[in-house]
């Protein structure tokens, strides 16, 4: 065989084996998943967080090739699934949580049998929104909300979704916030249920999301106080809370996607790529916004940003309130 010839057939040998190791990788990302996707909410159907997982659920679904079914696991503020989720093995288990999940959790539950930090894939956030003030129907609004409030003492209650959860530690940035406000905390499974309470007479108020608040407050079933934050386009016929005199009160509730730290690199690759296009699918957002949320969708790495900022602020709420589990 002619000396190039041969020359020839060696590199491309080469260039073939070479090539493997990455043809290999495309094809174990392309495989993964090869059975349907268990997705975990801690709380209850009808949830925001609930909201939230079933609105991306089929369009992901649709991106991945195999179902994605949300599971709800209610309870403990939403540690039960959040554990689940860690400890999970087969690679085919993500997660929705809520800010408390990972950024309260630790602080408050001093066996907490998962970390926020190491136990988790950060995979996005999904969607963010503010948080409005919500009472009884019967009750003013505005400053004439805060004067009836700061009269009834700790004889009124507001209702949340847990000890730790951004409505519970909210509330108690609000009650830090303005002299005499002393409402007692009643926790729930989850913000419908909190609203059950209200119209059921068992809370005054609490602070709940859009989604959930807003169908009765447009019935007039519920009132809305005002809005945290500024105004926001998902509800811009509240006024913000800071027109009642409460400055700088800036709060989000938001959702995000992740698995546990075990998830492998194929899967983590796939489902980055597809979740980053299916956030920026308009139907997608169109949906999560007449639900009351902002759709947002980031990096693993923006996610653990907004997790770390977060965390140092709700530690300080902690603290100074000196919360703890009963």
């Amino acid at each position: 065989m002619h000396a190039s010839k041969r020359a020839l057939l060696i590199a491309c040998g080469l260039a073939a084996t070479a090539a493997l190791p990455f043809a290999a990788h495309a094809d174990n990302t392309a495989a993964w998943p090869t059975k349907p996707i268990r997705l975990l909410v801690g709380f209850p159907g009808g949830s925001t967080p609930d909201i939230a997982a079933r609105t991306i659920a089929e369009p992901l679904s649709k991106a991945l090739g195999q179902p994605v079914v949300v599971d709800n696991k209610a309870g403990a503020s939403g540690n039960i699934a959040a554990d689940q989720v860690a400890k999970a093995t087969d690679d085919h288990t993500l997660g929705i949580v809520i800010n408390g999940n990972l950024t309260s959790s630790k602080m408050l539950y001093p066996k907490l049998p998962y970390d926020p930090a190491k136990d988790f894939t950060y995979l996005s956030l999904i969607a963010t929104a503010p948080l409005v003030l919500v009472a009884q129907n019967s009750l003013p609004s505005g400053t004439a909300f805060f004067d009836a409030a700061r009269q009834a003492g700790d004889k009124w209650n507001y209702g949340s979704v847990g000890v730790g959860s951004v409505g519970h530690l909210g509330m108690e940035l609000l009650k830090s916030r303005v002299n005499g406000f002393k409402p007692e905390h009643v926790p729930y499974q989850g913000n419908p249920q909190v609203v059950t309470g209200m119209l059921g007479d068992q809370v005054q108020m609490g602070l709940i999301p859009p989604g959930v608040a807003m169908p009765q407050i447009r019935a007039g079933k519920l009132k809305a106080v005002g809005l945290t934050g500024g105004r926001s386009a998902l509800v811009p016929e509240i006024a913000p809370l800071a027109d009642a005199g409460v400055k700088d009160f800036n709060l989000e509730v938001w959702v995000a996607l992740l698995g546990p730290a075990s998830l492998s690199k194929p899967a983590q690759a796939r489902i980055s790529r597809e979740i980053e296009i299916v956030m920026k699918d308009p139907d997608v957002r169109r949906k999560l916004f007449e639900q009351g949320w902002q759709a947002v969708g980031t990096s693993p790495d923006g996610m653990r940003t907004r997790v770390k900022e977060e965390a140092a602020i709700m530690s300080k709420i902690i603290s100074t309130r000196g919360i703890k589990l009963q």
